[in-house]
């Protein structure tokens, strides 16, 4: 680090209200740190030195640490890497694909009060979702709609023989994934290659996971909308398809068994030709592992996230069809649409700085302004595209939308709070008499006996100031705020009655 910085306790020079850089000397470029002063104290030396350590990792030419960063699987939870010609499996981690959606209905608030009505409208999605290694019910899920779903993602003919809207397939940030093969086809042999290896264990098991959530901090969560009072936002919440007052549906989710077992085995794989070669990790770390691009390693990594993350869009499209028939029967004459789908690990290449590099995004969300070209002849050209960010069931979520200031951080902002505590200091600080009667207080109701502690509101950061580090920034707006009637998790202990 340069020896003529004011650091701070965690090594951040503040450079703005709420931005700050870290040094790292004349051979690397420096850390962007995004978050108010506030935030910045809750990053915390693992977090930082774990930052550093990616940061100056062979072919990285930027790293971001977003306001909900902490410390993760080889980079920090809430960061960006660019590469020009390296590939980091890290950053994407074993959920590949971990996204959020949102789905606007015509419900207005009043037709939820009853906690009755909600907790009928639990016990159906519930019903519906697959459990287990039981599909979806009422949905013609087998080995068969896996493999399409992994090597074609969103395709108009698999979402109509799903059930569901092939026009949501606009509403994603990216409905199709090819890798390097560019072709469904090639992405098909890939597959076939592995399943005659036996190198995903169980496959039909895992192909009739489509259409339900993970454990840990995935959710289901009915929301009510608040559109910001203010004319660009209302204006924003038009376009988008926002409807103030009335009921939305916010998933967090993932490629489940399936992504867990191809990131796996590409970091074995990738682990084992390091050590075959006589490579050293990145600071000795062995989730920093990587693969220069146009290497058969990189090929094979590209492809193998690309099946992932394929099946990670149809995961989530194929939960909100669920979600959408369950308030119809509940809710008779419920219309919804699939507001947005977005990504927040994923690896993808785009151009930064004047030169098209692979933006790693781990734990954070894509945020592409009104005439950014990789909005161009989409829906969102002129607007922006929707910013999903979960916060919690107590204190709310947020839609936000990217400003021009967004090109600070590759295009990227958080991907929700952040832990502030991690699961073992969650259970071991936190009262469950305390968790319950916030969520009560809050007219929060949820699926579980036992609300899992790990996941309670005040295991993460305070997302009003990590809201506002990204606005005092500059890198985005709010449009609405969504606020929680109840969620969905996949708790032990059961469902509550």
């Amino acid at each position: 680090m340069s020896a003529n910085s004011t650091l701070h306790s965690s090594g951040i020079t503040p450079t703005g209200d709420a931005t700050g850089i870290i040094d790292l000397g004349d051979s690397c470029t420096p850390i962007q740190v995004i978050g108010t002063e506030v935030i910045r104290e809750t990053f915390g030396a693992t977090c930082i030195n774990q930052a550093i350590a990616a940061a100056m990792a062979p072919g990285v030419s930027k790293l971001i640490l977003n306001p909900d960063g902490h410390y993760g699987h080889g980079v920090p939870v809430g960061s960006v890497l660019v590469s020009p010609d390296h590939i980091y499996p890290g950053p994407v981690g074993v959920d590949i694909k971990c996204s959020m959606s949102l789905l606007q209905t015509n419900i207005p608030e009043e037709q939820i009060a009853d906690t009755k009505i909600r907790r009928l409208i639990i016990r159906e999605i519930e019903s519906k979702l697959a459990s287990g290694k039981h599909g979806p019910k009422g949905r013609a899920v087998n080995e068969d709609t896996g493999i399409e779903a992994a090597i074609k993602g969103a395709d108009r003919k698999l979402l109509d023989k799903l059930g569901i809207p092939p026009r949501w397939q606009d509403s994603c940030e990216q409905w199709q994934h090819l890798g390097v093969c560019r072709t469904p086809d090639g992405l098909g042999e890939r597959l076939a290659k592995l399943l005659h290896q036996n190198a995903i264990r169980d496959f039909t098991a895992k192909c009739k996971q489509l259409g339900s959530y993970g454990g840990g901090n995935h959710f289901g969560e009915c929301e009510v909308v608040h559109v910001v009072n203010s004319e660009s936002a209302k204006k924003s919440a038009e376009h988008f398809g926002l409807k103030d007052g009335c009921v939305a549906f916010l998933s967090h989710c993932g490629s489940r068994g399936l992504g867990h077992a191809l990131a796996t085995n590409q970091f074995r794989w990738l682990q084992t030709a390091f050590k075959k070669r006589g490579r050293s990790f990145p600071s000795g770390d062995r989730e920093l592992v990587y693969a220069e691009y146009g290497t058969p390693d990189a090929n094979n990594y590209l492809n193998d996230m690309s099946m992932g993350a394929n099946f990670a869009t149809v995961n989530h499209l194929l939960i909100n069809a669920i979600v959408l028939a369950a308030f119809q029967k509940v809710l008779p004459g419920t219309r919804g649409e699939l507001l947005y789908f977005i990504s927040h690990n994923i690896v993808s290449r785009e151009e930064h700085d004047g030169v098209s590099q692979w933006v790693h995004r781990k734990g954070a969300t894509r945020a592409f302004p009104a005439g950014h070209v990789g909005l161009a002849g989409t829906k969102f050209e002129t607007t922006g595209h929707p910013i999903l960010l979960p916060g919690n069931p107590r204190d709310g979520s947020s839609v936000m939308v990217a400003l021009p200031g967004a090109n600070l951080t590759a295009y990227s902002i958080n991907h929700g709070a952040g832990r502030s505590m991690t699961r073992t200091a969650a259970k071991a600080n936190l009262k469950a008499d305390q968790v319950y009667q916030g969520l009560a207080d809050a007219d929060v109701v949820s699926n579980c006996r036992y609300y899992p502690i790990d996941e309670a509101p005040d295991a993460y950061k305070d997302f009003r100031e990590v809201l506002r580090s990204v606005e005092l920034a500059g890198l985005a707006t709010e449009v609405a705020r969504l606020q929680a009637k109840f969620v969905i998790k996949d708790a032990k202990g059961g469902s509550a009655s």
